[in-house]
């Protein structure tokens, strides 16, 4: 007899034998049974998706609404006349200029702005790289004249930009500074 019959002729190897094709023949059908079907997950995200809140939409009147946000750095006021009452001479920046939420909005315009810039040069930055190594790729000239023409394009921008940053910079310590010598809170910048 061979070593594989003497096994499974044996008392005590015949039952581990069984028991082990019995779990490998039916353990397909089980599992197959126990997970869900493609139907019945579609299902599931569908009542998921009614329960949750719906999404607010912003159209453009919605945008017209809100108004445009005021320049970072507001124009300078024009001279009070002489026959205008003291309140009327007063400009309105200044009084809003006086509450915190007037310091509040002046200070996160200014900081808005300058992280606007600031993006918008990082931005910048990566086209340019990307430029200069689409110049080293390309082999006809043409190709290459015109994105050697993008990349200094590219370049002026990025330097605009920088200018625009650095007044950004200045318009935030400008303000910081003005908010020190009026006696603003510090609080009133954060």
């Amino acid at each position: 007899m061979s070593p594989a019959s003497t096994l499974l002729h044996s008392r005590h190897a015949m039952p581990i034998v069984l028991c082990s094709v019995a779990f490998i023949a039916f353990s397909p059908i089980v599992s197959a049974q126990d997970a869900p079907t493609l139907a019945d997950v579609a299902r599931k995200a569908q009542e998921e998706r009614q329960r949750a809140k719906p999404a607010r939409i912003y159209t453009n009147d919605d945008l017209k609404t809100q108004g445009l946000p005021a320049p970072a750095v507001a124009a300078p006021a024009p001279a009070p006349t002489s026959d205008a009452p003291p309140a009327a001479k007063e400009p309105a920046a200044a009084v809003a200029a006086t509450t915190e939420e007037g310091w509040r909005a002046r200070i996160a315009r200014a900081r808005d702005d300058l992280h606007r810039n600031e993006i918008f040069a990082e931005a910048l930055q990566s086209r340019i790289n990307a430029l200069s190594a689409d110049f080293a790729a390309r082999d006809d000239p043409a190709q290459r004249a015109q994105l050697a023409d993008d990349r200094q394009k590219a370049l002026e921008e990025l330097e605009r930009v920088k200018h625009d940053i650095e007044s950004s910079r200045k318009a935030v310590a400008d303000i910081e500074e003005e908010a020190r010598s009026a006696g603003v809170p510090p609080g009133w910048l954060r």
